[in-house]
């Protein structure tokens, strides 16, 4: 199931995320290898939670879950890591390429202040 829907899952995520940033100039581009690595890493992360839920579900020694939880809480934040670095090259280098790297810089700290405790 997960396989045959992974392209229109990947649709429609694009899609959400074009409209998102439809209030920008600039079209939203990445390199397509680097967001195939990305998506791939989230897919991974993906059936790991499954796998948790699993444990739960079969009463599974607490500590051990939460070791599972700290495992896919360290590969969420890596993926995060990605995105932001390639953001910052990406995104903002354009942004200054094109003039418009305040607009770009207030909604990097605005997604920041979220994403950071």
């Amino acid at each position: 199931m997960v396989l045959s829907n992974r392209d229109t899952d990947q649709h429609s995520e694009a899609e959400k995320h074009h409209h998102h940033h439809s209030h920008s100039a600039h079209p939203h581009v990445h390199n397509e290898e680097s967001l195939r690595r990305i998506v791939n890493r989230l897919s991974r992360i993906e059936g790991h939670i499954r796998g948790v839920k699993t444990m739960v579900q079969e009463s599974r020694p607490c500590p051990e879950v939460l070791i599972q939880i700290a495992a896919v809480r360290g590969a969420l934040d890596r993926v995060a890591r990605i995105i932001l670095d390639e953001h910052l090259t990406e995104c903002i280098g354009r942004a200054a390429k094109e003039g418009n790297i305040e607009t770009e810089i207030e909604e990097l700290k605005a997604a920041l202040d979220r994403f950071l405790p």
